[in-house]
C-alpha cells in the first residue's frame, strides 16, 4: 500500500548488529538475520523525527546476502572498569531498501499545531538526500550506516527469488508511553513480539497495534510546550 507521506531510502554498512534486548545481559551479543522494525524506526528518527509524529515502518527488502562474522571485542566492566573479553556476532555487507510513512501523535495535542504534513514529508524526503540529519546506525553504535534516496523495488535482490523464509518469534520493538496505541499501553513502556517472514526478499512489518504486546514498566510521558519547561516561567518570552 502506497501512503500520501512514504518515503523510501536505502541503507548500507559494512557491519550490522540488530540483537534482541534479552541477549545483551550477558556480554555475548549475537545479531538477528534481518534488521528489527525498531532499528529500521531508529534510522528514520536519525533521518528525520519530531514528537508531533510517529515513523511506521512498512516494508523492509533484502538486497544482499545474510552473513555473519564473529569477532573478540574487549567491552568495559561495569563493576571494576576493567577489560573483558567477549564475542559479538555481526551481519556483514549490510544493504537494505526501506519504505516507511508517517502518523501523527495523537498523545500530544499541544502540538497538533505542527500537523503540517507537506511540510513534514518534504523535509523527511529532503535530509535523505542529504544522508540524515544524525549519524546512522545499523543496530548498534559501532555500525557506521549509510542512507540515500532509492526507488523501492528496483534492481535485483539477493532472495526475490526465494518464496519464503521465516525468522519465526522475533522481537518487533518498544512502545513508549508518548506512543501508546492502547488504554493497555498508556502510561508504560511495553516490548513487541510478532512472526517475522520475508516473502520473495520483502519483510512487511505490521504495525505496533497488530503485534503481540507485554508491558514492561509503568513510564510517564514528558509533555512539551512553554507551559510545561522548568526553565522559563510560564508567560515569559524570549527576546532574540
Amino acid at each position: 500500500m502506497k501512503h500520501e507521506n512514504s518515503v523510501e531510502f536505502e541503507v548500507i554498512g559494512d557491519y550490522g548488529l540488530f540483537s534482541d534486548p534479552v541477549t545483551r545481559a550477558g556480554g555475548e551479543k549475537f545479531s538477528f538475520q534481518v534488521p528489527t522494525y525498531e532499528a529500521l524506526k531508529g534510522i528514520l528518527h536519525s533521518i528525520y523525527w519530531k514528537p508531533t509524529l510517529i515513523w511506521i515502518v512498512d516494508e523492509v527488502r533484502v538486497m544482499n546476502p545474510i552473513q555473519t562474522e564473529t569477532k573478540g571485542i574487549r567491552p568495559i566492566r561495569y563493576y571494576n572498569g576493567s577489560n573483558d573479553l567477549s564475542y559479538y556476532t555481526y551481519l556483514k555487507d549490510c544493504r537494505y531498501q526501506v519504505k516507511a510513512h508517517f502518523i501523527w501523535n495523537e498523545n500530544r495535542p499541544e502540538l497538533a499545531e505542527d500537523r503540517n504534513e507537506n511540510k513534514h514529508h518534504c523535509i523527511a524526503k529532503r535530509m535523505i538526500e542529504r544522508g540524515g540529519r544524525r549519524d546512522v546506525f545499523l543496530g548498534s553504535r559501532e555500525c557506521q550506516g549509510y542512507v540515500k534516496p532509492c526507488v523501492y523495488g528496483e534492481e535485483k535482490g539477493f532472495y526475490d527469488d526465494v518464496p519464503e523464509l521465516s525468522f519465526g518469534m522475533m522481537y518487533h520493538g518498544i512502545t513508549y508511553a508518548d506512543e501508546a496505541y492502547s488504554e493497555e499501553t498508556k502510561g508504560r513502556m511495553s516490548v513487541r513480539l510478532w512472526q517475522a517472514v520475508m516473502r520473495y526478499g520483502k519483510i512487511a512489518f505490521l504495525p505496533p497495534w497488530e503485534c503481540i504486546h507485554r508491558p514492561v514498566r509503568e513510564m510517564n510521558m514528558k509533555k512539551f510546550g512553554r507551559q510545561y519547561d522548568n526553565f522559563l516561567p510560564v508567560g515569559q518570552e524570549v527576546i532574540v
